[in-house]
């Protein structure tokens, strides 16, 4: 499914000079990617597909859990038996070019996980209806990552072997399975103002599964092999537009990552980052410490916010089962609607009165409570969504750790200080930055 050319990556990159190292920045401003930019579903169908795309995600995420934490057989955690396919489904990409001269390919924009990897010709890859096979024989800085680098012997893959001096890798998403060889390529950023970075990449192909509307993965995790970490970025930060609307969201790296310079509806609040609390850092975790529906706290135990992260590839957000058990009550409470038990893929709904959008309907916001004050508000679209008409559904599910996904992002500039371990964010109009 081709995406409209107003959707293509455009970058202005500022680089200047850091003090400390006397190499230049990495300050770069993106569009990213609507996943339904021309898509013919109703807004009906995305909110289901985003039900089966966390469901993808809910699965991968507690098996890399489970391998951090050293469970299941020998510190390893066998993928469930779920497809890729909707995981990369419903989640913004970020438009990019490969190795030089540059290959146009679309990447999954993704702060859960760390490869940076492409569909490969020299590993058989399938393209896609908008990118064709990554070509590495047409590029003339491409470069064979030996078993002795740095990031092939750190590196966190499912499995890896070295062959001929070529480090091959497997990553495992759910049930999908991509394989690879480790390589150094320049990723150029920008259309007319190119903005090249050297990275060490996937050259790969997937062995099970697809992620439809792009030919890769763009890693913005905390972890290793991440584009983050690779060039030292110290922040970065993104706007998503409401899931429904199909329009382009925003990203930014660097100096242009400052909400300050940006337009907001809200105030700027701040939260610092628990990374390493299981001893990985595979995601960015966050101190949630409690939820509010409208004025009114809720009772939840501590511990059931323990392990919160915040996931660009997690579409609908989750709670752990006390939680999301107190947030129904309070909900039922509130809204003092008719239940809706029919619905297969969201396990709380209400029926709608009779020829009244589910937006003419009094909803208080949804407030997340962080340590040292910061307090996210999350108004009736970020929690709320419509699967079908007359019918109005909690979107977030359940997991056994609390997740920060993109419905809850959209229309909320955050910024993720990687240098200072600090979490910002800010209510924003993003297609009006």
């Amino acid at each position: 499914m081709a995406a409209p050319s107003a959707f293509i990556l455009l970058l202005v990159p500022v680089l200047a000079s850091m003090a400390a190292t006397g190499t230049a920045s990495f300050d770069v401003r993106a569009e990213l990617n609507h996943p339904y930019a021309g898509s013919p579903l109703s807004r009906y169908e995305m909110v289901r597909e985003a039900a089966s795309a966390s469901k993808a995600r809910r699965a991968w995420t507690a098996a890399r859990l489970a391998k951090a934490c050293g469970r299941g057989g020998g510190g390893t955690a066998s993928a469930p038996d779920v497809p890729v396919t909707p995981l990369g489904r419903s989640i913004y990409t970020l438009t990019v070019g490969v190795g030089t001269p540059p290959q146009r390919h679309t990447l999954v924009h993704d702060t859960g996980s760390d490869l940076v990897w492409v569909e490969c010709k020299l590993l058989n890859g399938t393209a896609t209806p908008t990118d064709p096979l990554y070509d590495p024989g047409k590029s003339s800085s491409f470069a064979a990552v030996p078993c002795d680098g740095k990031l092939c012997r750190e590196g966190e893959f499912e499995s890896k072997n070295c062959s001929r001096n070529r480090c091959l890798y497997t990553y495992a998403y759910g049930s999908g399975r991509t394989v690879g060889e480790l390589a150094s390529e320049v990723f150029t950023f920008g259309v007319h103002h190119k903005v090249p970075a050297t990275l060490n990449f996937g050259c790969g192909r997937f062995l099970k599964g697809d992620i439809f509307n792009a030919s890769g993965f763009l890693g913005l995790s905390p972890d290793k092999l991440s584009f983050v970490t690779q060039l030292q970025i110290p922040r970065f930060s993104y706007c998503l537009s409401p899931y429904t609307d199909r329009k382009s969201g925003h990203m930014f790296f660097g100096a242009m990552a400052d909400l300050s310079r940006y337009k907001t509806t809200g105030p700027i609040q701040t939260t610092s980052f628990l990374n390493n609390r299981i001893g990985s850092n595979i995601y960015y975790f966050l101190p949630l410490i409690g939820i509010s529906v409208g004025a009114k706290k809720l009772s939840i135990p501590a511990s059931s916010f323990a392990g919160t992260f915040v996931d660009s590839g997690y579409t609908t957000g989750a709670l752990t089962a006390p939680a999301l058990d107190a947030l129904k009550e309070a909900l039922a409470d509130a809204l003092k609607l008719p239940r809706s038990s029919s619905d297969p893929d969201y396990d709380f709904c209400f029926q709608l009165p009779r020829g009244v959008p589910m937006e003419a309907v009094p909803a208080p916001p949804l407030v997340y409570h962080f340590e040292g004050g910061a307090a996210m508000v999350l108004p009736r679209e970020s929690y709320l969504a419509e699967p079908s008409p007359g019918e109005m559904c909690l979107v977030i599910g359940v997991d056994a750790q609390p997740v920060i996904g993109n419905f809850q992002q959209q229309n909320m500039h955050v910024l993720f200080d990687v240098q200072n371990q600090k979490f910002s964010f800010a209510p924003t109009q993003c297609d009006q930055i």
